[in-house]
């Protein structure tokens, strides 16, 4: 009778198929995981968003004239009050000043996002 030895171990194949599964599977954590910075920037600039709403229509009550000309006008005091804003709430999450236009009795509040430009895909408006 033949006998035939078999040791016991993993092959070389054996061992690539296992270190490709992990890093399939460490692509999709990461994929899924995907950027929390990002993310987080995201809303706090759509939060700073509805702040500022909130203190353009508080200026409209305080003051009776309408709309601020500029997002400045809301980090100075009206008629001797402590100021609606501070300065550095009208820049977005990334440093950037966001952009106001008013159009008649309407206003736009505009962040370029994460690429900083304007006009683009993933701007960030009210």
């Amino acid at each position: 009778m033949k006998r035939t030895l078999r040791r016991a171990g993993f092959t070389l194949v054996e061992i690539l198929i296992v270190i490709t599964i992990l890093g399939i599977l460490g692509t999709m954590v990461m994929l899924n995981l995907g950027d929390p910075t990002g993310d987080a920037r995201k809303t706090t600039t759509m939060q700073s968003i509805t702040q500022i709403q909130q203190a353009i229509e508080i200026y409209r009550m305080r003051t009776g004239r309408g709309l601020p000309k500029t997002l400045d006008d809301l980090t100075r005091g009206i008629n001797d009050e402590e100021p609606l804003l501070n300065a550095g709430a009208v820049n977005d999450a990334w440093g950037q000043p966001f952009e106001y236009k008013v159009e008649g009795k309407k206003f736009t509040i505009r962040s370029a996002g994460p690429d900083g430009q304007m006009n683009t895909e993933d701007d960030i408006t009210n």
